[in-house]
């Protein structure tokens, strides 16, 4: 391996690059892997502040090089590959990462004998290495100077511009190992510590964000920056918010049932990695995938799929087929119904070759009620483009059906250096098309690392509730303004990649639809090690003085995830107990789905479900279903799929990618409750508006009945524990007749489209806490 990688090295032309890419790191990670073979020089030298796992190793990757494979070990058991010359075709940026991947590989799983280097082979990897001399089209994942090519239209450039160079593959910051620091200057751009010559020190002084240097070299004045970690400023010793601990929870009277489907053809459940998923109009699960080595289904051209469509009403599942690499999107459904993801990760050619970058990708999908042949079309990308590269970012649809889509990575490389970041907004228009312009954001900036996958939820004013790592505020879109800064949220990191959960709980009329937003769960840092956080916080965030209301969960969980049920309640499931967000660095699953009553007393709020025998960790999913059951998949925890795990591996292969998938019964559809459910439900209109108006209902009730609840439920674009736009409103009605079998209610819709803005939404009628059979409607 080292021969081939020299003789490629040795020919590598240097020369200033035209479009002035910096494209030198990639001679030098070459000279790096050559000369040291140290798997913690994958990426370029990082300040001294933090520690920066080495790469994600993909397992036998050496074999992708073609001709450079090792003998298969007990772990690989394929023959070796035949030498590929299509790697000439390659971009640059994906042959030095596989040539990284294959270092690891060989480190971690040393061959008993490495293969002469094909001359072919060789001569390919020189081939396209060379082209770092040329200029990079927009294809190619250059983000700034580039050639043009797909995706070239001209956007404004985020504030921090990023490099040319990118990672399908997630950096690990890792337990920060800094000690506080004195002396140096006062930073010129809100970098503080040790940087990354060694020697340079920058305190925060009179930066205005905060005088607090955080223990990943950023300076603000919030927990994350003052609290733990802290490397010089006004540094408390103690957490600055302290969080409660684990909290006992009884288990409920009814907790519901937990079932395993069955296959849904010959060695085939949910057909892919369920890493992004929502409801569809059709009643059916839409999956979403990263680009991997295999998958459970193969599409009409022999790749395999990435996406899925699955039909729990017939246990049926069909591939999807996608352009550009959507791994780790973010998402909406627009006011027109379409499924939109956004964003996503770089190509990786020696995989497939038919699956384009995706960070700046735009996918749509759409469904119908009632137009059958839409169901298995494949998703539509006609090439529209975000203004800017975004991996990890998080989508709100707004009042006006415009998409809010905030924050991302660039280039997936090492957040804790700024130009890899893109803490910046964007608008799409209401049919999901840029207005190419990228707005900085300072929640996003001021809490970088821990900025991507923010939690968004709409207010019922029209403005944003935003909370990133310990932060909160109120951001008003249409003035580009901070409204109110929210006290920090006590405990650890909430969002990625320490990310818990959070919900809106639900809105009605009683308070003026007031919100309450709820955030569970998070961790202290990201590597294996890291604790996980317990504590619940709650808010009130438009009231005149908001606090956070703690509580917690009967243990730690990071990568935990809440689901709103039509009865009110909220289902918390999925997760670990120890570890973080990225591949092969969490354990100790949690496998209890645990049940949150809002209305209750806090104290008796919690209780326990049953337990699951499926660990459900990294890329995992919830999906409330039309008949009020609750999909759980997914867990993809490693870099490539893997079904067997292999133990005493760095970093954990203990557990593996997960393609079953569960049922959650909750308890309003257990036991007794099972043959209460209200039928033959009928809405007078499925084209509805957020003006007041009314609509009809029509369902016969159980006989005895004594209560009845209408609720609108969006179930929102569901990834990496964040269910974006996820709301519920439960809507006043007339003309309910305690104990009356025939019911007729007329239902009025929320006053304005700040409470329920544009889009498909499922009206679910509860009698005495049990739904019926949901139905989709459209708000206009």
């Amino acid at each position: 391996m080292g021969l081939a990688l020299a003789q490629v090295y040795a020919n590598i032309p240097v020369k200033p690059h035209p479009m002035k890419c910096d494209v030198s790191w990639a001679k030098d990670l070459l000279a790096t892997f050559i000369l040291n073979l140290s798997a913690e020089a994958i990426f370029p030298s990082q300040r001294n502040s933090k520690r920066v796992h080495p790469t994600r190793q993909m397992g036998p990757a050496v074999d992708k090089l073609g001709g450079l494979s090792a003998t298969p070990t007990p772990r690989d058991t394929r023959a070796p590959a035949a030498p590929n010359t299509a790697i000439a075709e390659t971009p640059m940026h994906i042959v030095a990462l596989a040539a990284s991947r294959a270092v690891r590989h060989l480190l971690l799983h040393p061959p008993a004998l490495v293969r002469r280097p094909d001359p072919t082979v060789v001569a390919a990897l020189q081939n396209s290495i060379g082209r770092l001399a040329t200029p990079m089209v927009h294809s190619e994942g250059c983000l700034n100077g580039c050639n043009g090519g797909a995706g070239g239209s001209t956007t404004t450039s985020p504030t921090s511009p990023g490099t040319s160079s990118t990672s399908s593959q997630e950096p690990v910051l890792g337990e920060p190992t800094n000690a506080p620091v004195s002396g140096g200057t006062q930073t010129p751009n809100g970098n503080c510590g040790l940087q990354e010559d060694g020697k340079t020190v920058y305190f925060c002084g009179t930066w205005p964000q905060g005088g607090c240097c955080s223990a990943y070299g950023f300076c603000g004045k919030t927990a994350a920056h003052c609290g733990a970690g802290c490397q010089s400023g006004p540094c408390v010793a103690a957490p600055v918010a302290p969080a409660p601990g684990p909290s006992p929870a009884p288990l409920a009277p009814n907790p519901g049932s937990l079932r395993i489907l069955p296959e849904t053809a010959p060695g085939v459940r949910a057909g892919v990695s369920a890493m992004h998923a929502g409801l569809m109009q059709n009643g059916r699960v839409i999956f979403l995938d990263k680009v991997e080595e295999n998958s459970q289904i193969k599409l009409g051209n022999g790749r395999w799929a990435y996406s899925a469509e699955y039909d729990p009403a017939t246990n049926k599942v069909v591939g999807l087929s996608y352009k550009t690499n959507a791994f780790c999107s973010g998402g909406a459904f627009l006011a027109d119904g379409r499924f939109v993801s956004i964003g996503g990760n770089a190509p990786l050619d020696f995989i497939d070759p038919t699956i384009g970058d995706g960070f700046t990708g735009i996918r749509y999908l759409s469904r119908s009620a009632t137009n059958t042949a839409l169901n298995g079309q494949s998703w539509s990308e006609p090439g529209n483009k975000i203004a800017s590269a975004r991996w990890y970012a998080s989508v709100q649809t707004m009042p006006d059906g415009t998409l809010f889509v905030a924050s991302g990575s660039l280039n997936g490389l090492d957040p804790t250096v700024k130009e890899n970041n893109n803490p910046t907004y964007e608008i799409l228009n209401a049919q999901g098309i840029s207005s190419g312009r990228n707005i900085p954001m300072e929640i996003l900036n001021k809490n970088q690392p821990y900025y991507m996958y923010p939690f968004i939820h709409l207010l019922n004013n029209g403005q944003l509730f935003v909370a990133v790592a310990k932060s909160a505020e109120i951001f008003n879109v249409a003035t580009n303004a901070v409204t109110k800064l929210l006290p920090d949220i006590p405990g650890t990191y909430r969002t990625y990649p320490n990310t818990g959960g959070s919900v809106l709980l639900p809105l009605s009329s009683a308070n003026g639809y007031a919100p309450d937003v709820m955030i569970c769960g998070g961790g202290a840092y990201q590597d294996i090690t890291s604790p996980t956080d317990a504590s619940c916080a709650r808010m009130k965030p438009l009231d005149a003085n908001p606090q956070w209301e703690m509580d917690s969960m009967p243990e730690g969980r990071g990568m935990v995830e809440g689901t709103l049920l039509p009865d009110g309640t909220v289902i918390w499931a999925n997760g670990c107990n120890l570890g973080a967000q990225g591949f092969g660095i969490a354990k100790d699953p949690t496998l209890d789905v645990l049940i949150y009553d809002p209305v209750k007393p806090k104290g008796q709020r919690w209780s326990r479900g049953p337990r699951s025998t499926i660990p459900r960790l990294y890329h995992s999913v919830t999906v409330l279903l039309l008949d009020g059951t609750l999909m759980i998949a997914g867990s993809n925890p490693v870099e490539q799929p893997m079904t067997t795990p292999v133990p005493n591996q760095v970093p954990s292969e203990d557990f593996v990618t997960e393609y079953r998938v569960e049922i959650y019964t909750p308890p309003y559809l257990s036991g007794a409750n099972a043959s209460k459910r209200p039928t033959a439900l009928a809405l007078s209109s499925k084209s509805l508006r957020a003006d007041g108006s009314t609509f009809t209902v029509t369902f016969t009730a159980p006989t005895g009945n004594k209560a009845v609840k209408v609720a609108l439920y969006h179930g929102g674009f569901v990834t990496h524990s964040l269910h974006m736009n996820h709301r519920m409103v439960f809507l006043d009605t007339t003309g309910y007749v305690a104990g009356a079998t025939a019911q007729r209610l007329t239902v009025k819709m929320p006053p304005n489209r700040n409470v329920a803005q544009p889009g498909p939404y499922v009206v679910y009628v509860t009698v005495d806490g049990v739904p019926a059979v949901g139905q989709f409607v459209s708000v206009a």
